[in-house]
């Protein structure tokens, strides 16, 4: 009946109830009864009829509330380690930036590693730039900050860039931060599509050249949208 009520998006009479469930009306008044003392479903006297109610949002936000990020993601951050033979990183989206919060690190003697509580500068860094594309915040304000002779500092070409990457699902960045860093990041979806965090990949740009990135994209993506899933958003949802 729940689901019912959630589905029609309207509110519903016992007899639709039970049409739509299959369930003998004099059933669904009373569950509807037990229900609407606990504030599960709200009975609207003007038409008799029932909706959703209140209690079932603060049951989901007691849920939410209890969903680490952190513990979500950690056996794909080692799974990504696993697979490509890089760093692996969860980032927390800023204002205009990300906040790394948690590193999964590669096992190899040369390795890049992140810091936690860094900031990944929006336009110089991949995890940056999924929160500048999918984290809808406007591009940082002033003067963009040459970090090497590949950052961009365009505005115009920036906002390309962030269009782009927007539209494939995913950023690089190829030795824009550091020369001898590369990266790649894909956007962690909440259920409503908004940005919940980024997960990114990163190595030593000797080693994860761009045939290497692209042999990670799929881990990557994969990686993400089974952390979106577990955090509750569906297949068709976009920031």
């Amino acid at each position: 009946m729940l689901d019912e009520l959630a589905a029609a998006q309207v509110d519903l009479g016992t007899n639709e109830l039970a049409r739509r469930t299959r369930i003998n009306a004099s059933s669904v008044s009373r569950l509807l009864a037990t229900l609407g003392e606990a504030g599960v479903v709200e009975h609207v006297p003007e038409t008799g009829r029932y909706r959703l109610g209140l209690r079932l949002l603060e049951l989901g936000n007691a849920v939410l509330e209890r969903l680490d990020i952190r513990t979500i993601a950690r056996g794909r951050l080692e799974a990504l380690v696993a697979s490509t033979g890089e760093t692996a990183t969860l980032s927390a989206p800023g204002p205009a930036e990300s906040i790394t919060i948690d590193v999964a690190q590669s096992t190899s003697t040369v390795q890049s590693v992140p810091r936690l509580g860094r900031p990944g500068v929006g336009h110089a860094t991949a995890t940056g730039k999924i929160v500048l594309a999918f984290g809808l915040v406007p591009l940082p304000a002033g003067r963009l900050e040459r970090y090497t002779e590949r950052t961009i500092v365009d505005r115009a070409a920036l906002g390309r860039h962030v269009a782009e990457v927007r539209a494939q699902g995913w950023a690089e960045a190829v030795g824009e931060r550091e020369l001898d860093l590369n990266a790649i990041a894909a956007p962690i979806l909440g259920q409503r599509g908004e940005l919940v965090s980024v997960l990114g990949v990163q190595g030593p740009a000797s080693r994860f050249d761009r045939g290497a990135m692209r042999a990670a994209l799929g881990p990557l993506l994969a990686g993400a949208a089974a952390i979106s899933k577990g955090l509750g958003a569906g297949p068709g949802a976009t920031a």
